[in-house]
């Protein structure tokens, strides 16, 4: 992918950045996992919400900034902080970005299957077609970010469509944020891996680094790409929360099997089927562009094969997971699982980002944000902590 060569980044290159971020966020996992939990806690999970947002602001700006400033990749500043930490930090967000592609297959799988009653096998198939051929343009970059930003627009727009018809208990949701009658541990730290965890906290600046977006001279662009980006996140998480909580609240009971699909068509009607449809197919779709792009991305520094052959690698990614997800099915199960365990990924890889602060070698005279920093660790201690205590429920979702 061809860098800017001048001082001043484009829009379209920030915008890309920013959606490829937000969509890979809010991927069909995300879906599943906040009409599940939206079900069993109602207005209770808006603390989940809230707190994932906060988490993902911190993890997220300290990450994409010390990128920028190191101009390096994840897997190669962990390398610089501890010699072969980088193999180890790609190895880990790679397998989780497989799990997480596997369902992301599956979803836009089971979104094609509702707009168009296509089975879902053969959907898979069609889903993992599409993401193939998306890599097989000659001009990669300008595609991805063209993809994340018309179908993460579509998303937003459709969600916003629901959120409303509804007509959820906003009053009650926000008296929640801070007065849960439970604090929903589990669910917390599984929406924080599904939505900050392994590949997504890197996309966004890995997608930037390709663009040559890179340097303290750069800094400004790079935050405003981080705030657009957390921008759209936010809303679209806020506004799907909203959405299910109104049919909850109205005494509906949502179906285990497809709490999200369930949510929206009793919410508003076979019309809010088929948007959910959509909505589903554009969040796999992004997701599995997202997933496999960054991805591929942690391996091709450390392997002179995958930086060469990086599109076809990616290609071969996608297929992968596509074949894997047809043998095994139950792509709802394997979302949730992977977003939980994707949450113990992130203290790992956000304790490097910090540690690599305070390494002139690394970061050179950059002085990094204080508050920035020590919130960093805030979110290190936490998740790590939620992370362990959640290893139980991870295990009953797996059983």
């Amino acid at each position: 992918m061809k860098p800017i060569i001048n001082n001043k980044a484009s829009l379209s290159v920030l915008l890309g950045a920013a959606f490829l971020m937000a969509t890979s966020s809010i991927g069909p996992g995300f879906m599943l996992q906040t009409a599940a939990f939206t079900g069993q806690l109602k207005a209770d999970f808006a603390f989940a919400i809230i707190v994932s947002l906060i988490f993902s602001i911190v993890a997220q700006l300290n990450v994409w900034t010390i990128i920028a400033v190191t101009k390096k990749r994840g897997q190669d500043i962990a390398n610089q902080v501890l010699p072969g930490l980088g193999y180890g930090v790609a190895f880990l967000i790679a397998l989780g970005g497989l799990a997480f592609n596997i369902g992301n297959i599956g979803g836009a799988a089971m979104g094609l299957n509702i707009i168009f009653g296509i089975d879902t096998t053969m959907g898979a198939a069609i889903s993992g077609i599409i993401g193939i051929l998306l890599f097989a343009f000659k001009k990669m970059g300008g595609v991805l970010d063209t993809t994340a930003k018309l179908l993460g627009m579509v998303m937003l727009v459709l969600i916003a469509y629901v959120a409303c018809v509804t007509n959820p208990p906003v009053g009650e949701a926000v008296s929640h944020v801070l007065m849960p009658d439970q604090i929903p541990w589990l669910a917390t730290v599984t929406l924080i891996g599904g939505t900050v965890g392994g590949y997504i906290t890197f996309s966004g600046g890995h997608r930037l680094i390709d663009a040559g977006v890179t340097g303290i001279e750069h800094l400004k662009d790079v935050r405003r790409a981080a705030f657009m980006g957390l921008s759209v996140d936010a809303l679209v998480r806020i506004l799907l929360f909203l959405a299910v909580l109104g049919v909850v609240s109205m005494g509906f009971t949502l179906d285990a099997k497809n709490p999200a699909g369930s949510a929206f068509l009793l919410g508003a009607g076979q019309v809010g089927h088929l948007i959910f449809g959509l909505v589903f197919f554009c969040a796999a779709l992004t997701s599995v562009v997202g997933a496999a792009y960054t991805s591929v991305s942690f391996l091709k520094t450390l392997f002179k094969v995958v930086e060469k052959y990086e599109k076809l690698t990616i290609m071969a990614f996608i297929f992968i997971s596509t074949c894997i997800l047809i043998g095994l099915g139950k792509p709802a199960a394997l979302l949730i699982v992977a977003g939980s365990l994707n949450g113990l990924i992130l203290p790992i890889t956000l304790a490097v980002m910090l540690v690599a602060t305070h390494k002139k070698e690394i970061v050179g005279t950059y002085k990094h944000n204080r508050l920035l920093y020590w919130a960093g660790w805030i979110v290190v201690l936490v998740t790590a902590y939620m992370g362990i205590t959640s290893l139980q429920g991870i295990a009953k979702l797996l059983g």
